[in-house]
């Protein structure tokens, strides 16, 4: 189907200046970018007046959690109504592929905070290939709704290795985590992740993980970190990344980079004056942030590393000894847990955002706190009795952001767009449903904090470079048709703490891939998205290897 989009005004991911055009796709593909007014309905099966719409590059976001959800809720509509046409999956460690049976199960466990864990489900992967190929087929629902690059997870990778378990890698087992992370970079994966706060990704040390991006960055990947703290000792966290980076040669790019709790509040210099250098020496380096003040995470992650090796019934096993449990309560309220990021727990920061199981759901929405309160105990022992009864299964909202430290970081030449977005949960985080029209709108638009050229660039044609994505990420001709229409007046993000599931206000059409996902502001179901796999050649796109 040929669809002629006409009288738009053209923002084309390049951060150049705007202009009036007519744009034509030919099914997958956009064939003429013409001066407005110059092609024809003849030309075109369907016609589009886009008179007073912006059509620019379908959104990338850099951080995404959809790795499960993605083929379990096939229309996507949390990422398909804010104009997001590809997502980068993988994040923080963990996730679903390369994995064996028995690391399957714990790592299904361990996140099922950020994806669920359906009973049901036909997990009918094991390697990065496979999976990849599992978000390609016809079968089991069809295909997906975005296109989804993906990182290879140490930490998933080091549970392969080594078990959940704490401890450096003898050399051979070194070498074997090595191994897997190559397999998997040469089935497809662009480039890997680490969760360092998450077990057992947190047990690695610097050596470890320098072994691991040397063989990231021979293959031409990049290393994104979730690194070790982002409170006390942020600053030192990312400093080990970006020498690592240095010293590999592997390319880096910081996932969700801010500086949060009271000790980070005004710093975000320190940290850009970090990067600057860094970039001045020939560095490469990149980071994306999510438009928000609260994180996300899993109530479990509050914990110190030691009390969560080896998996959750060692876990559990822990919590339920009065003796190991008095050690952890020293841990996370004294002297800081390492889970959190070496902060002492603020009882009044973590609200419940989603649980696994059905009796604790009268917590959602409550801090640990405000349970406290409501019930008469010490906050500590609220937080022990949830993990128990939830399995560790239960997501938070954690409130330790500054909004000076954001807009900082926002506008820095590296910065582009991740939601961070965990669809699962009662009441999940409003970032998985508006963070690019609240970039587009509230930052932009209302704020000024960058123009609406340089924000496109930011959520577009710069992720897209570091992808290394072949023909995507700018309108042009030749190019993938993974497009967005949207009103500069009125797009916005509607999404609230209160009520997170809103699709945003302003954003008319997206097509994936040619194929219209949102048509007149409605969703379709359409599902044209594809795996981005990296190919030989260094450059990412869809299609087998």
């Amino acid at each position: 189907m040929k669809t002629l989009i006409s009288n738009a005004t053209l923002v084309d991911g390049t951060g150049e200046d705007r202009r009036p055009a007519d744009v034509l796709l030919d099914g997958p593909v956009i064939a003429t970018i013409a001066d407005a007014g110059t092609l024809t309905a003849a030309e075109a099966d369907r016609v589009i007046d886009a008179t007073g719409m912006v059509l620019s590059p379908g959104f990338i976001d850099m951080h995404a959690h959809s790795d499960l959800q993605l083929l379990v809720n096939r229309d996507h509509y949390a990422k398909v109504s804010q104009g997001v046409t590809t997502e980068l999956l993988g994040q923080d460690g963990l996730s679903y592929a390369p994995v064996d049976d028995a690391t399957l199960a714990g790592v299904r466990e361990k996140i099922a905070g950020w994806n669920d864990n359906p009973a049901d489900f036909d997990w009918n992967w094991r390697t990065v290939g496979e999976y990849l190929d599992r978000l390609d087929e016809e079968e089991h629902g069809g295909r997906i709704a975005t296109n989804a690059a993906y990182l290879v997870p140490q930490g998933t990778v080091r549970a392969m290795v080594m078990g959940f378990a704490e401890g450096d890698p003898t050399p051979e087992q070194q070498q074997q985590m090595q191994d897997v992370i190559r397999t998997a970079m040469q089935e497809g994966a662009v480039g890997m992740s680490s969760g360092l706060t998450y077990t057992p990704g947190m047990y690695a040390q610097t050596e470890e993980l320098a072994g691991l991006c040397r063989t990231v960055g021979e293959l031409g990947g990049f290393y994104a970190p979730h690194h070790r703290s982002y409170g006390k000792g942020a600053l030192d966290a990312y400093a080990e990344m970006i020498a690592l980076s240095r010293d590999t040669g592997c390319a880096l790019h910081l996932s969700h980079a801010t500086m949060n709790f009271a000790e980070n509040k005004g710093r975000a210099s320190e940290l850009l004056d970090l990067i600057d250098s860094a970039l001045d020496q020939g560095v490469d380096i990149t980071l994306d942030t999510y438009p928000y003040l609260p994180g996300a995470t899993t109530l479990s992650a509050i914990l110190p590393s030691w009390a969560s090796s080896g998996g959750t019934d060692a876990t559990l096993a822990r919590l339920a000894d009065p003796e190991t449990r008095a050690r952890i309560r020293e841990a996370v309220e004294i002297y800081g847990s390492d889970g959190c990021h070496g902060v002492v727990a603020e009882w009044d920061t973590l609200e419940i955002s989603g649980v696994q199981t059905p009796a604790l759901a009268g917590f959602v929405g409550q801090t640990i706190r405000d349970i406290a309160t409501a019930t008469g105990q010490e906050p500590f022992d609220v937080f022990v009795h949830i993990l128990m009864e939830d399995r560790l299964g239960t997501g938070i909202l954690q409130h330790v952001g500054h909004e000076e430290n954001v807009q900082a970081i926002m506008k820095h030449r590296t910065h582009t767009g991740g939601s961070d977005g965990l669809l699962v949960g009662a009441k999940p985080h409003p970032r998985a449903w508006g963070t690019f029209p609240r970039y587009l709108g509230h930052y932009s638009r209302d704020l000024g904090l960058l123009g609406l050229e340089e924000m496109v660039h930011h959520l577009s044609g710069r992720p897209a470079a570091r992808l290394k994505l072949h023909n995507r990420g700018l309108v042009r001709e030749g190019y993938a048709a993974d497009v967005v229409l949207f009103d500069p007046e009125t797009i916005r993000d509607e999404a609230t703490f209160e009520n997170p599931r809103q699709a945003a206000s302003g954003i008319h059409y997206v097509f994936v891939n040619g194929a219209a996902a949102i048509d007149g502001g409605q969703p379709t179901g359409a599902r044209a998205g594809r795996a981005l796999r990296r190919h030989s050649d260094g450059l990412t796109r869809e299609g087998q290897l």
